[in-house]
């Protein structure tokens, strides 16, 4: 299936100054979303929200400023989907890591103005030869964000087949901060984690989480509230999910980063990833005919 063009995307779902559609690379298409609430823009490749920033704030979803744009490879950055795998693929080491969806173009479905100003937009999740010889399911998957004050993002993967289905998935989000070692993260106090870093060592978190190395853990057993918690800035971001009961916290730290190629110079001082997840043992069974609906809301509180 063709990929839609900039031209077909603003005629069918543009809003105006609201949503409009632009490339910004070869092949790259992106919406971008200017409303009374906040600016943000999505890649149309893996349906991916690359910024978000509420009228008067600085940046809440954070972008690398070294971030390739490059058809078939996912943008450091933003809010990558990890789907219907989480990680490395349990037997197929050729596929690739956290699954092909955020990897290639979804066709965008509906755009809508609401009542209070936010901008509302959906995707769906193309299904090709090729994504059928990793996932050989019949099922669905949408996405759907609304972009305001606050950032919703509901990711759902309908089971369309008679057999059930196992999914791992995540929001795999990097969020903006001044300095990744004055920040804290509350809300995972006491809850279980394996620690990637050290060969998935099982440890628990004792009170808030503080950055000064690279961190890499995946947290289990937790529906809590995630709360980023930066004094610089003065505020505190909220991430708040349902249908998760796992959640990653991910720095690269300094060594890593400049592996990875693409962080931007000290890029990872200003970054930190809280991935809300369906990862480890929370893989999710999908019954025939049911669905199962990642939510997230991010929002924004001040300090002082």
């Amino acid at each position: 299936m063709s990929a839609q063009s900039v031209a077909t995307l603003n005629e069918k779902f543009g809003i105006g100054t609201e949503l409009r559609f632009a490339t910004v690379a070869d092949g790259f298409n992106v919406a971008v979303i200017t409303n009374s609430h906040a600016a943000a823009s999505i890649a149309i490749q893996g349906a991916q929200i690359l910024t978000w920033t509420p009228r008067r704030e600085k940046p809440v979803i954070w972008l690398s400023p070294g971030a390739k744009f490059v058809v078939g490879k996912s943008v450091r950055g933003g809010v990558p989907v990890c789907w219907p795998w989480f990680g490395a693929h349990a037997s197929e080491a050729s596929f690739p890591a956290h699954g092909f969806a955020r990897t290639i173009p979804w066709e965008v479905t509906a755009s809508q103005r609401l009542k209070s100003g936010a901008t509302k937009i959906a995707f769906r999740l193309p299904q090709t030869d090729a994504t059928r010889k990793q996932w050989p399911h019949s099922c669905e998957l949408e996405l759907h964000a609304t972009l305001g004050s606050t950032l919703d993002i509901d990711l759902i993967t309908r089971n369309t087949g008679s057999a059930p289905i196992t999914i791992g998935d995540a929001l795999h989000t990097y969020f903006a901060v001044s300095d990744v070692r004055d920040i804290s993260i509350h809300g995972l106090g006491g809850a279980p984690y394996l620690d990637k870093v050290e060969d998935f060592k099982r440890k628990q978190q004792v009170g808030p989480i503080t950055i000064n190395q690279e961190v890499d853990r995946l947290y289990l057993d937790t529906t809590a509230d995630c709360l980023i918690d930066d004094p610089r800035w003065a505020r505190r971001i909220r991430v708040h999910k349902h249908h998760s009961r796992s959640t990653v916290v991910w720095n690269p730290w300094l060594a890593k980063a400049e592996k990875l190629g693409d962080m931007g110079p000290n890029g990872y001082l200003n970054m930190v990833c809280v991935e809300s997840t369906n990862a480890g043992d929370d893989v999710v069974t999908v019954a025939p005919g049911a669905s199962h609906a990642l939510r997230v809301e991010y929002s924004l509180e001040r300090l002082r």
